[in-house]
């Protein structure tokens, strides 16, 4: 089965399942296909972000991707430009906010606790998002 979005010549949009995409074009051809709003018989396939096939066989779309490309451009930045000080990370984040230290972008380990902590401080923190990543 494939899912299709369609478009009529009115720019009405929906989506509907067939068997496969010479399924779709015989009904099309055949005016089997009317719009689900205004019954127009002027049929085709409106243009969808493709479904990308992970390794666990589940599908993601492509603005899932960008998502994904874009997390993955920002985890890299912090580990290549900014300090990793491990799970000194609280200790290290008010030494700078105060001043102990020469400020600098800093990125480690913290518990929720702590984390909680540095915020009621006013010492700006940001999670990191850690997805799974690839080893090379």
């Amino acid at each position: 089965m494939i899912k299709y979005r369609l478009a009529c010549d009115k720019g009405h949009e929906f989506d509907a399942w067939f068997k496969c995409s010479a399924a779709f074009e015989v009904q099309r051809d055949n005016g089997h296909l009317a719009c689900a709003h205004c019954a127009s018989k002027k049929i085709d396939r409106a243009i969808m972000a493709p479904a990308l096939a992970r390794n666990r066989g589940t599908l993601i779309n492509a603005e899932d991707e960008k998502k994904r490309k874009a997390v993955n451009e920002l985890i890299e930045r912090v580990e290549r430009d900014f300090d990793y000080v491990g799970d000194k990370f609280a200790d290290e984040a008010r030494k700078t906010h105060y001043g102990e230290s020469a400020k600098r972008d800093i990125y480690g380990e913290a518990t929720f606790d702590e984390a909680v902590d540095l915020l009621s401080e006013g010492v700006p923190v940001l999670p990191l998002p850690k997805p799974a990543r690839k080893k090379d």
